[in-house]
């Protein structure tokens, strides 16, 4: 499960600490084809960093690998009910949805308008919740991961298939770097989806008012003002994954990293690599 991100203090000093470090060099088969000497080390199974305006991409390693993508995987299901369903619509748990639970703990019987149930999922990564959506979209989880491998097929996702809504390893369940950036470049253009993932609190209540739920981000680059998402995920065998979006410079920077270590130093530092990249072959 994914750590949530709450105290301040020592993440701002941690992110301080990791934007001040200098890149190291890395052989040329880990670099893309940005160009700069310079390159850092890319510490992950697989990434793929790539400018959305121009579609340049910047760096890339077995972008085309086929991984567990863990949580990652709660982007299409928020677009899959997005296009199902209005976010007003409300949602009443289905008791076979609970299965894994969260620490939000999300009860069976109880009534959430759906967007704050898609909010849960994308903000605190909430299984329970995940499930819940699938459930109601669906009628049930195996109809919507049917839908999920229908619009991956649609948006041309060749190596990209789902076994379940929320991304725990399974046989069959499995995307690489470049499929996933397409996806998520799909999902912000979402103005809901692309609020959701930039978001590092919210309050949920149930329909009735009875119970309020604080959500927190486990997405702890977001306390830097230039990131604006996207997504975490961790299973056993997926690892440290992680999609972030950084706007500067009229740039936005989309970096999608699978199975990466040491997530958010490795993650800020290339974030930065790309804008000053960008920023010198623009000047």
């Amino acid at each position: 499960m994914e750590k949530r991100l709450q105290g301040g203090s020592l993440l701002v000093a941690t992110f301080l600490m990791a934007v001040t470090l200098l890149p190291c060099v890395a052989p040329a088969e880990e670099a893309g084809p940005a160009g700069a000497q310079n390159r850092p080390v890319i510490k992950a199974a697989a990434l793929y960093m790539v400018e959305l305006k121009s579609g340049r991409v910047l760096l890339e390693k077995n972008a085309t690998r086929r991984l567990p993508p863990a949580s990652l995987t709660k982007i299409m299901t928020a677009l899959v009910a997005l296009d199902a369903a209005p976010l007003q619509e409300v949602v009443k748990i289905d008791r076979r949805a609970i299965v894994h639970h969260s620490s939000y703990n999300f009860r069976s019987g109880e009534e959430f308008l759906l967007r704050d149930l898609m909010t849960a999922m994308l903000v605190a990564s909430a299984n329970d919740a995940c499930e819940a959506v699938a459930w109601h979209i669906g009628g049930d989880d195996k109809r919507f991961v049917g839908m999920m491998n229908e619009r991956a097929e649609k948006l041309g996702l060749k190596n990209t298939h789902f076994a379940n809504p929320c991304g725990f390893d399974a046989p069959g369940h499995y995307s690489t770097a470049a499929d996933l950036a397409k996806l998520t470049e799909q999902a912000l253009q979402q103005p809901f989806f692309s609020m959701m993932v930039r978001t590092l609190a919210r309050d949920i209540t149930t329909v009735d008012g009875a119970r309020k739920l604080s959500l927190h981000s486990t997405n702890e680059l977001l306390i830097d003002p230039d990131v604006n998402g996207v997504k975490t995920g961790y299973t056993s065998k997926a690892g440290r994954c992680l999609i972030a979006s950084m706007f500067k410079d009229r740039h936005r920077l989309l970096l999608v990293g699978l199975n990466v270590q040491d997530r958010w130093e490795q993650a800020t530092r290339l974030l930065r690599y790309g804008q000053a990249v960008l920023r010198a072959d623009s000047g």
